[in-house]
């Protein structure tokens, strides 16, 4: 089996709903993405798959969607105003936990035809969160 992964930095703001901490408040993060994917044979190139096909298809869709922009639960009503203000805004059907997350780009990556197996992500340098299925 071979593997290569992916790393991919990035800054987000969230807040997280029904939750008695310190991340009910508005904050941002410096993340860190590690995007695993993972074949049994190599392609034509030799390569599991080239990395400049990862950084332009996921670093891509997160630099779009997630980089630089407060990640709000669809019932947050920040939402709202912050659009009123020109703010940059993803909405998520779920509390954007740092689990939540990995698993959006997870899910992003597969829809890309990649062959993921894994994504970590960094929100401090002491903590993390990965999504992998069951499977």
């Amino acid at each position: 089996m071979y593997s290569v992964t992916k790393r991919i930095d990035f800054c987000y703001g969230h807040r997280l709903l029904n939750y008695d901490g310190v991340c009910k408040h508005p904050h941002g993060h410096n993340a860190v993405a590690e995007v695993e994917v993972r074949t049994e044979s190599l392609d034509d190139r030799h390569m599991v798959c080239d990395f400049s096909d990862i950084k332009r298809d996921i670093k891509g869709w997160i630099d779009r969607e997630l980089d630089h922009k407060m990640i709000l639960h669809r019932d947050d009503p920040l939402i709202a105003p912050l659009r009123e203000l020109g703010e940059p805004v993803f909405v998520s059907d779920e509390n954007p936990t740092v689990e939540h997350i990995a698993r959006l780009i997870f899910e992003q990556t597969r829809a890309h035809g990649f062959p993921v197996v894994r994504v970590t992500v960094w929100e401090t340098p002491t903590s993390f969160a990965t999504y992998q299925p069951a499977d």
